[in-house]
């Protein structure tokens, strides 16, 4: 390691180095870890306060040091001296622009803990790395510019540390040098900030002058505040509690991360206990099944235990064969957890494309991954005055209160009694990208109260008395393509057959079921999904359903068959070019989307996602309707003749 070269304070090396090096790895090996955050305005002085932590807990080695020196010179903000934020600032764009974009995570340690920090960035347009950040973090060092006060990036980082639950809060006003170290200047922030946190729910924080650049109560408290007798920030960060003691105190839950299944005379079932404890002989539930076992065996590779508890990963062996798989929740068999499938969530926007009412999202929370929908917020917070506002969708670095379902239900509890079963993330399903980060508050009474009738008369039943195999043909393509017309031809031939079919159109629903839609993008999504609703039960009934709908968005289109038993949807898709639909174009839709007097017209103002492996593709400009449908009829029933 390098020697401190600058006049600041740093750490005395244990003599139990020198004395007993086997000693000393053991002691390092059992110090309790801390995680923590570094959050606040743009400017406010994170990095520069990690860099200062790395060097005087002796986290810097002389080849990064000597590093260090030159890059300061090169590209640092303190002129000759060294900036420590370029110890943190990795990326290219950081440092030619002096801010930090991505989340930076160092470790260090002293003699007391070990620490894991993740430098979170301050512009708001990255407000949600700052979140992912805070999502595994015990405390929160959140600074505050002397210079400048509390600012809006200071609130929102607090309101979101306290969103996802982080109870200690360090209020560190940087920068003091630069203000004279004067105390009416720090009574004045820490009373504005103690007024915000009253307001936002923070019980208690710790307020302490420091200076990251120039070391002012980072390890000693500084002879330049004098008026200041609280912990330096490196003593809080070293004694501050820990309360894991609490997870370890609630019913036992553990997600199923794999089966373990090495040969035929094993078989655990492997996870992160996220709450409780658990011995062998215990009894427990696997939900959402709700089967039940005993606890035979908890393995690990150092060898069975007696007892695991939360913050372990272990692998259980059961009593009996039970289905169990990932995704599934082990739990106290007289305590677990609940199963619902809708909910109200407070949701952190990530993405630069808003919100889309209605659309479906992957949804992950713990090792379970569903289909889920999030209706338009009931309100988002205005993170400045903590007003409710109204709002239909929710921006990037929006926080909101939103309705959620999904597609089946799925164990939780609610956030502020369970992390892991309480927080997810949804990710769009086009792009695999994380647009969001969440907390399930609790559940919908609906939820709770409405449950499947269960009924005589199966699926398969009606069915086999139609003597047919129930389908959904969805017809998808732009507008004067030509859906409704083959549509209409293909139910004629089914029903000269004897099929039992019936015929959904798109113009025809909207003067009826769907008549309260328009035409923007979450209408489009809405009318898809009460159609696709619809077509669900006729199917169930037995029946051939046709639909003739543009539905432009693909999401929607996999999202109906999502709904359906595979092999029963059959994308049909009326491939027209958008110049040959254009020279159509009998209802002279197109004409008036030329001329801005229709909005949100597909092809013209509007996307249009074609399928890309439909189960069948018409071209219109090599086929006649009658042909396509031929095609169509022959492909669903296995009968064609020239004279239907």
């Amino acid at each position: 390691m390098a020697d401190a070269t600058l006049e600041t304070p740093v750490y005395q090396t244990d003599a139990l180095i020198a004395q007993d090096i086997d000693a000393y790895l053991e002691q390092h090996q059992h110090k309790s870890l801390l995680r923590f955050i570094t959050c606040g305005s743009v400017d406010d002085g994170k990095s520069t306060l990690i860099g200062r932590l790395l060097y005087d807990s002796k986290m810097i080695f002389e080849d990064q040091l000597a590093a260090l020196e030159a890059d300061s010179k090169r590209v640092g903000t303190q002129g000759q001296e060294i900036d420590f934020a370029l110890l943190v600032d990795g990326l290219a764009a950081e440092r030619e622009q002096g801010i930090t974009i991505d989340v930076a995570y160092r470790f260090f340690t002293t003699e007391k803990r070990k620490f894991i920090v993740a430098d979170t960035p301050g512009h708001e347009q990255y407000t949600r790395n700052m979140v992912t950040g805070a999502s595994t973090a015990d405390l929160a060092v959140i600074l505050i510019d002397a210079r400048k006060g509390v600012l809006t990036q200071t609130r929102r980082h607090s309101y979101l540390a306290q969103l996802v639950g982080i109870r200690h809060i360090v209020l560190a006003v940087n920068k003091m040098d630069l203000v004279g170290y004067d105390r009416a200047v720090f009574d004045k922030i820490v009373a504005d900030y103690a007024a915000f946190a009253k307001e936002i729910g923070i019980e208690q924080f710790v307020p302490m002058p420091i200076s990251g650049f120039k070391g002012d109560n980072i390890t000693t408290l500084s002879t330049n505040t004098p008026w200041y007798q609280g912990p330096t920030l490196v003593d809080y960060l070293e004694t501050v509690e820990v309360d894991n003691s609490a997870d370890q105190a609630r019913p036992f839950r553990m997600p199923v991360q794999w089966v373990n299944r090495p040969n035929l005379d094993f078989r655990g079932f492997s996870g992160l206990i996220a709450s409780g404890a658990i011995k062998p002989g215990d009894a427990v539930r696997v939900l959402p099944s709700g089967k039940t076992s005993t606890v035979t065996r908890i393995v690990t590779l150092d060898g069975d235990l007696d007892e695991a508890v939360a913050g372990q990963s272990v692998t259980l062996c059961f009593a009996d064969e039970v289905d169990c798989s990932r995704g599934d929740v082990i739990a106290s068999a007289d305590n677990p957890p609940q199963a619902a499938d809708q909910f109200e969530s407070t949701v952190v926007w990530m993405s630069d494309d808003s919100l889309i009412p209605g659309r479906a999202y992957w949804l992950k929370i713990g090792t379970q991954t569903v289909s889920a929908t999030v209706q338009p917020p009931k309100y988002v917070v205005n993170v400045n005055t903590m007003e409710h506002l109204a709002a239909k969708t929710l921006e990037l670095n929006a926080i909101g209160v939103a309705e959620l379902t999904t597609d089946k239900a799925i164990v939780f509890e609610p956030y502020a009694e369970n992390r892991t079963l309480g927080g997810f993330i949804l990710i769009d399903k086009i792009t695999n990208s994380t647009v969001a980060a969440g907390m399930l508050n609790f559940s919908l009474r609906r939820a709770q109260n409405v449950h499947w009738q269960a009924m005589d008369v199966s699926r398969e039943a009606h069915a086999a008395q139609k003597g047919q195999q129930p389908a959904v043909l969805w017809f998808t393509g732009l507008s004067g393509s030509g859906k409704s017309t083959i549509a209409n031809i293909v139910e004629k031939k089914l029903f000269a057959l004897g099929r039992h079919s019936f015929l959904l159109d798109g113009d025809n629903v909207r003067h009826g079921l769907n008549k309260d839609l328009g035409f923007t993008e979450a209408d489009r999504i809405e009318n898809i999904r009460r159609v696709g609703e619809v077509t669900k039960l006729m199917a169930d009934a037995g029946l051939i359903v046709i639909t003739a709908f543009i539905s432009p968005f693909r999401a929607e289109r996999d999202m109906v068959r999502a709904m359906l038993p595979a092999g029963e949807f059959i994308e049909v898709f009326v491939d027209t070019p958008l110049a040959e639909a254009e020279r159509r174009d009998v209802k002279g839709l197109y004409k008036k989307a030329r001329a801005g007097e229709l909005k949100n017209f597909t092809g013209i103002d509007s996307p249009y996602e074609a399928p890309e492996k439909p189960e069948i593709r018409i071209d219109t400009q090599a086929l006649t309707p009658e042909q396509a449908a031929d095609l169509i009829v022959e492909r669903i029933v296995g009968v064609w003749s020239p004279d239907l």
